[in-house]
């Protein structure tokens, strides 16, 4: 059999034609992939961004709740010294009184052979001590250190309480100026007796 082709060259360029559709659609994939491609890369961006972005959130609030714990501790240290330091001189100022009435103690005197009650009448009064005691035979001369006026009133009272003596009179009596913390008052006391003895009326 003899097969006559009768359309010649168009054969060819219905080939051409054909294969038209098979080229566009390649490009077509190829395009789409890189849409693809780009949208993976994006969401990845963002979710690494987001995660980021998280983290440091968290250390900012892990920055900050340690901060906020430094400042209560430094609060919390500040309040304590201050405690320590009130404590502290109350302490001292406790120290400097007691060193203060040991040495008013120490330096006390009273009579050994004359006026025992004189002695006794101090001794039985708070925050009195005896610097010196001098009997000039119708008076009594007394010196000494108190710790408040009120201290030296109970004692004249207590002396007239004894009836020994007529009257008791306060010479003088002024604060220490060498006692910074604590009040010390110096007194000097005339003590006129009910009675004097005979060697008196000679003297005087």
């Amino acid at each position: 059999m003899i097969r006559i082709n009768l359309l010649g060259k168009a054969k060819s360029k219905s080939k051409r034609a054909a294969a038209s559709p098979v080229e566009f659609e390649a490009g077509g994939s190829s395009n789409s992939v890189n849409v693809l491609a780009a949208i993976v890369v994006l969401a990845v961006t963002a979710i690494a961004i987001w995660w980021y972005q998280g983290q440091l959130d968290k250390e900012a609030a892990s920055i900050k709740a340690r901060m906020d714990a430094a400042q209560r501790e430094a609060q919390s240290l500040a309040q304590t010294k201050a405690r320590f330091e009130q404590r502290q001189k109350v302490k001292e100022e406790y120290e400097a009184r007691v060193k203060i009435i040991d040495s008013l103690r120490a330096s006390r005197t009273g009579p050994v052979d004359v006026l025992t009650m004189v002695s006794s009448t101090v001794n039985r009064t708070d925050e009195v001590w005896l610097d010196s005691l001098t009997d000039g035979g119708a008076n009594v001369e007394l010196n000494g250190v108190a710790l408040s006026a009120d201290a030296v009133a109970n004692l004249m009272t207590n002396l007239m309480k004894t009836g020994y003596f007529k009257s008791v009179e306060i010479k003088e009596t002024f604060q220490d100026p060498a006692e910074k913390k604590l009040q010390a008052f110096n007194f000097s006391l005339t003590c006129e007796k009910l009675t004097a003895p005979a060697g008196a009326a000679k003297k005087s």
